[in-house]
């Protein structure tokens, strides 16, 4: 393969919380737990919005994508980090650390993009009510979706391929949990300054151009919000408040892990950045809807009651 240089080591050792021991028990514990309850959340999320027909639209059709998103999210990466936890051997396969650098960024990019895409389609709910069977059309919320997908996909291939071509010189040690951008370019010998450039400026465009869309977005639906009857607000507010505590979960750790250089990024600062968007959000993500939301959680009782009436 191209990509493959001839100074990249065989293996890589994965650091992790090597000068802190005592920290890989509970984490280990805690990543037993999360998991499944993240894949336990998605699935029903998943399953809620396809067999109630009350679900069938725009938002939820949304939803369902950030939900199997999610699910591929927090495979990437926690698997591999339960076996590195739960033995002595802590390393992953150049090949394993490749296809993980492009799964786990490909993830990221389309999520960035597609809560920008969720807040569209909620403003266009509340500000253009009249027009919003128009616009957000079967035909057109596929269209998006793929565009959102395929643009996750070119910034994974992109940033990653540009990152791999990096000299090694035989290093095998990441200083991390798994395999993320910021941290292979940090560990690469030579000169790595003008991918240090490219990183932060796709960033600029993955992250701080979408969070804007997202902002403006609901500063459009606040001024219209406040227009509403009390009853209709109540409704808006419902909704959208589960969409920016996902927005705020996600884009936090990610800007902060993502605005600054490779280079001056602290030792354990990637390590508990990529916990808390790669398994903390996806984890919450489906409590945030079904708690928060009264048509998900009136479709989940009516799904258990379909469930235990077939019994």
């Amino acid at each position: 393969m191209a990509l493959i240089n001839e100074s990249h080591p065989e293996e890589f050792l994965l650091l992790g919380f090597a000068d802190h021991p005592w920290l890989e028990l509970p984490l280990f514990v805690i990543l037993l737990i999360t998991y499944p309850m993240a894949m336990l959340g998605n699935i029903t999320i998943i399953l809620v919005s396809k067999l109630d027909s009350r679900l069938h639209s725009p938002m939820y059709f949304f939803l369902t994508n950030l939900s199997f998103l999610d699910m591929c999210y927090t495979t990437s990466i926690v698997p591999q980090m339960l076996v590195n936890l739960g033995s002595a051997k802590k390393t992953i396969s150049y090949m394993g650390c490749v296809v993980q650098l492009y799964f786990f960024h490909t993830m990221g990019g389309t999520e960035c993009l597609l809560l920008a895409l969720m807040s569209f389609d909620r403003y266009v709910a509340i500000c253009r009510p009249l027009h919003y069977s128009l616009i957000m059309n079967q035909r057109i919320c596929i269209l998006l979706v793929s565009i959102v997908w395929l643009s996750g996909i070119i910034y994974a291939v992109s940033e990653a391929t540009v990152t791999l071509q990096l000299p090694l010189c035989g290093l095998n040690k990441l200083d991390h949990l798994l395999c993320e951008i910021p941290v292979v370019i940090k560990t690469a010998c030579g000169e790595k300054n003008a991918n240090e450039l490219t990183l932060f400026w796709v960033c600029i465009f993955m992250l701080a151009v979408p969070l804007s869309l997202i902002l403006a977005s609901y500063a459009c639906i606040g001024h219209a919000v406040f227009k509403m009857k009390s009853e209709g607000r109540k409704k808006a507010f419902g909704t959208c408040s589960s969409h920016l505590l996902v927005v705020l979960l996600f884009y936090g750790p990610g800007i902060s892990m993502y605005r600054q250089p490779p280079s001056s990024i602290t030792r354990d600062q990637p390590k508990f950045m990529a916990l808390f968007y790669g398994v903390v959000t996806p984890t919450l993500n489906p409590f945030i809807y079904t708690l928060r939301n009264k048509d998900v959680k009136g479709a989940l009782v009516h799904l258990m009651k379909r469930i235990s009436s077939s019994k």
